[in-house]
């Protein structure tokens, strides 16, 4: 989602809590468009990450410190200069504009109060970090644009600061009813494009969560809306808008699977099911969780891409292969038809005239009269020769491909197990061990000079949760986990659990005297469900028995048991509210 203007003035409700009114003590410029300004105000002190960055413009608190350069550049050097140790005296935000302006109070070096103003612009590629005196004067930026980048405005040294107003946005905090009627719902637009693209600060899913709320659909034409639909969406605006007003934000991320796909400062309503939400206690933490749960994923993805392909490669080649050799079983279905032909040339043939090109005779398996053809060149006893041929070379085919077709399911079930246990991967540790899995079984090459079935060392564990009723419950990230977990860390009474006939964890519920509440139960089942292949149906259907019931066949890869009686429960792949430890 784009750092919006409702998203900005929750960041501004939240810095004027905690710094208004205090002191600045410290400023860093780690990169060259980013500042970490250290402040301490009401809350004690706090650590502020300003970043002018054109691909991901952001302002928040943060814990972490950052490495800067051991001389800084001339624009924190101006600052350390003049604010270095300024009172701030005020953070506002221009209406729902994508600006922060820091009011700052500073002596100079005679002694006299100055003011001056920090300003933070969070506009996509023209972001930027403006310093300027009381009048309005820009004093330098982080980034310099001449006119011959923006003939829009200058931001150099000696120029005037105001804010480019280049689409003609109305304010959504004063805009009256006429003119939302008017300017909105009037548009020639969608109404979700209407909205965005009238008023100062409305991202695209706001846009869309207004329609929602209003019970619109957003592609329909503004111009189109009947009088009760555009009352309706007007009254969900001023709602809205009452409360920014009121400062009730509440930061949200919205969540598909373990993938955060959406984040706002205000509830959302438009996901339902298969989506869940997250709410917290300030939008600096929502940011922070927001994006490096993101950075997470992209990462684990770009890395894993290589071995996603490899996967894909040989479960598309032992696809092929098995399906070329059911074709092939297919045929040799009439193998038992030969041997029969065979048989009744043998027994019924000795009065057969020189040259026949068939024969009838009745089949003594099911009282049924066949015609049986023949090659007029050979004789009876060569053509029930032939015959037999004919079955047992079918007979030893099927019995190949019997062995084969095993194989290959068994080479592509191995498969999709990897790529599943691919699918839940959550850190580089977990990439490890599927890559030391696929060396062993000869997908990936070994590096030279290490030695085969020599385990790499990592540091990856199962997922650990706590049922709600106070039980452990661990799922295994792969296949070497999931032996493990089964065959080493569960003991007997333990409860095991996994998908029906499908890809997926072995999961565990540790228990002394194997006995489990219902809840327990479901919640298990759930988990079985969410890190399986079927994490994406609205239920699974779970096996769950004792792990003393669950065995390992000799030779069996990784992951693979068998069981004989087991439980079974339809479970649902939705583990909100299930508490994650690790």
């Amino acid at each position: 989602m784009a750092f919006d203007g409702i998203t900005i003035a929750a960041m501004v409700s939240e810095l004027n809590k905690n710094l208004s009114g205090g002191r600045i003590n410290k400023i860093a410029q780690p990169e060259n468009d980013e500042l970490l300004i250290t402040g301490k105000g009401a809350n004690g002190q706090k650590r502020l990450l300003l970043s002018a960055s054109a691909s991901l413009p952001l302002i928040y608190f943060t814990a972490r410190n950052r490495i800067s350069p051991l001389t800084a550049p001339n624009f924190c050097m101006l600052l350390r200069k003049h604010i270095g140790s300024a009172r701030i005296t005020g953070i506002r935000q221009p209406g729902l504009e994508r600006v922060v302006e820091f009011e700052l109070e500073h002596l100079n070096e005679l002694g006299d109060v100055c003011h001056k103003v920090l300003i933070m612009e969070l506009m996509g590629k023209h972001s930027n970090i403006i310093f300027c005196d009381d009048q309005g004067m820009i004093l330098d930026s982080i980034k310099h644009v001449s006119c011959n980048v923006s003939s829009v405005r200058e931001v150099l040294p000696g120029r005037p600061y105001f804010i480019p107003h280049t689409q003609d946005k109305l304010d959504p905090l004063t805009i009256s009813r006429e003119d939302f009627m008017e300017k909105v719902c009037g548009s020639s637009n969608a109404i979700s494009k209407a909205l965005y693209q009238t008023l100062t600060g409305l991202s695209p899913v706001m846009a869309q969560e207004l329609c929602y709320r209003a019970s619109i659909d957003g592609n329909d034409d503004a111009q189109a809306l009947d009088a009760d639909a555009k009352e309706q969406l007007y009254t969900e605006f001023s709602n809205l808008m009452g409360q920014i007003k009121k400062e009730e934000f509440t930061p949200t991320i919205i969540f598909k699977g373990d993938e955060p796909v959406e984040y706002g400062v205000l509830p959302f309503t438009q996901y339902g099911e298969g989506f869940t939400s997250q709410t917290f206690e300030s939008v600096s933490e929502m940011l922070e969780t927001y994006y490096a749960s993101r950075d997470t994923i992209t990462r684990i993805r770009q890395k894993s891409a290589d071995l996603r392909k490899i996967i894909q490669t040989a479960l598309d080649r032992n696809r092929k292969k098995l399906s070329l050799q059911q074709k092939q079983m297919k045929d040799t279905e009439k193998k038992d038809k030969y041997k029969i032909y065979g048989e009744l040339i043998n027994t019924y043939g000795y009065g057969l005239e020189e040259g026949c090109r068939s024969f009838k005779a009745v089949n003594y398996y099911n009282g049924e009269e066949i015609t049986i053809p023949l090659d007029p060149t050979l004789t009876p006893q060569e053509n029930s020769k032939k015959y037999f041929d004919r079955y047992g070379k079918l007979k030893r085919t099927q019995e190949a491909l019997e062995v084969q077709i095993a194989d290959a399911s068994s080479e592509i079930e191995h498969l999709e197990s990897i790529s599943n246990a691919l699918d839940i991967a959550a850190e580089e540790s977990d990439l490890s061990q599927i890559k030391e899995e696929l060396m062993e079984y000869g997908y990936v090459k070994r590096h030279y000079g290490s030695k085969k079935g020599a385990k790499m060392q990592v540091k990856s564990k199962p997922f650990h949760y706590i049922s709600s009723d106070g039980y452990d419950i661990y799922v295994g990230k792969n296949n070497y986990q999931n032996d493990e977990l089964t065959f080493k860390f569960a003991t007997g009474n333990d409860w095991w659990f996994h998908a029906k006939k499908m890809p997926g964890s072995h999961v565990v519920v540790k228990t002394k005297d194997g006995t489990l509440p219902d809840r327990t139960f479901e919640e298990a089942g759930n988990l079985a469900a969410f890190y399986s292949k079927g994490r994406t149906a609205p239920k699974v259907e779970i096996d769950y028995l004792q792990k003393k019931n669950v065995k390992k066949p000799a030779g069996a890869k990784p992951g693979f048991v068998v069981y004989y009686t087991n439980y079974s429960l339809m479970a649902s792949p939705d583990i909100t509210g299930i508490k994650q430890l690790s």
